[in-house]
């Protein structure tokens, strides 16, 4: 490994910075793959059917059979759709998805190179800035269609992130408060310990402020990814699929991709701002990792509580019903931004009653 002591320090740069994209995205790639198979498998289970097995032991090639159909598939353009707009909207729904990873912090260190492509200072900042470019790909998928029903889902959806995101932005405030940076790698450093010697210091159980926080931004994460109880940009039995009506083949796919990456998105930013990160309060675990063995547990600790939020997404898709339209906006605007403002407003407080 000699040559790469030789390297310059901004060549060392750009070589572990490649590494760590290509590596991100092909663990990415998989979790996406596979989180499909579960969701299939999870729901034959709760209605008592069989599932996905026929291909590969157990039905674990399912993932790559799919992925060939969608690559093989006619890729059919219809006639009436506005076509730069149509071929636009699916690459802008997934993108930003893939963006969003770059801060995660999903370990600690490996020798030298923290585990994060991009450990910024405005790390929250940059999260929901990428987050908000999603909307303009379902609105554009909607508009692109140039048929009423993917236009109606468009339009509700364009409703519903930006109702939620205002949402989801208030509640994680009061956590930088406590962290007193916006850094992610911080927060997750502001989470190691225990609490009253056995509960792990994670701000979801830090103080009823925080776990208040934990719930806005679970259920606008709900909304944000646009699953149920909160499908309404779809909803099948009234929108026929919503914005992805007139899709097919790879396309299609690409917006069944930016879904579940979304949910991954999320669901990793729940276990970084809430949940402590790579970080476990036990055998030192909350320490930055000075072997490749506590290397490894870190990343996988990190995937098992990223795997543990995926598996709540699938569960809440089969057990729960839609909302009206006008339910979800009632809870938003009416339930969500006063209480994430008052909670703000309470945790400043309490921070300047403590000082």
């Amino acid at each position: 490994m000699d040559w790469i002591n030789k390297l310059s320090e901004s060549q060392q740069f750009l070589l572990f910075s490649g590494v760590k994209v290509l590596a991100a995205f092909a663990v990415l790639m998989g979790i996406i793959a596979y989180v499909v198979l579960v969701e299939r498998r999870v729901c034959a289970f709760m209605q008592d059917r069989v599932g996905p097995n026929r291909v590969g032991p157990f039905g674990l090639l399912q993932p790559l059979a799919d992925a060939v159909k969608s690559f093989l598939k006619e890729d059919f353009t219809p006639g009436h759709v506005r076509k730069v707009y149509y071929w636009l909207a699916p690459a802008i729904v997934l993108i930003p998805s893939l963006l969003t990873i770059a801060v995660i912090p999903f370990g600690s260190k490996l020798g030298n190179q923290a585990m994060v492509i991009a450990d910024l200072n405005v790390g929250i900042l940059y999260t929901f800035g990428i987050v908000s470019l999603g909307v303009y790909g379902i609105v554009l998928a909607g508009y692109a269609a140039n048929s009423k029903y993917p236009f109606l889902g468009g339009i509700r959806s364009s409703a519903q992130l930006i109702s939620y995101e205002i949402a989801m932005g208030l509640s994680v405030i009061p956590i930088f408060l406590l962290a007193r940076d916006l850094n992610l790698s911080k927060v997750i450093s502001a989470q190691s310990g225990v609490s009253f010697g056995i509960v792990p210091n994670w701000f979801v159980f830090q103080s009823p402020m925080t776990c208040l926080c934990f719930l806005i931004f679970l259920v606008a994460a709900f909304a944000e990814t646009n699953r149920l109880p909160f499908d309404m940009p779809e909803s099948e039995q009234e929108l026929v699929g919503g914005y992805n009506t007139e899709y097919s083949s790879m396309k299609f796919a690409l917006f069944f991709m930016g879904e579940y990456g979304n949910m991954i998105a999320v669901s990793a930013m729940m276990v970084t701002l809430f949940f402590g990160g790579w970080t476990l309060p036990f055998f030192g675990l909350d320490k930055p990792a000075d072997t490749l063995l506590f290397s490894l547990l870190h990343v996988a600790i990190f995937l098992a509580k990223l795997f543990s939020f995926l598996v709540l997404f699938v569960w809440v898709r089969w057990m729960l019903p839609r909302f009206r339209y006008d339910q979800l906006m009632n809870l938003g605007w009416r339930r969500f931004v006063p209480l994430a403002l008052a909670n703000i407003v309470i945790t400043a407080a309490w921070l300047w009653f403590k000082a």
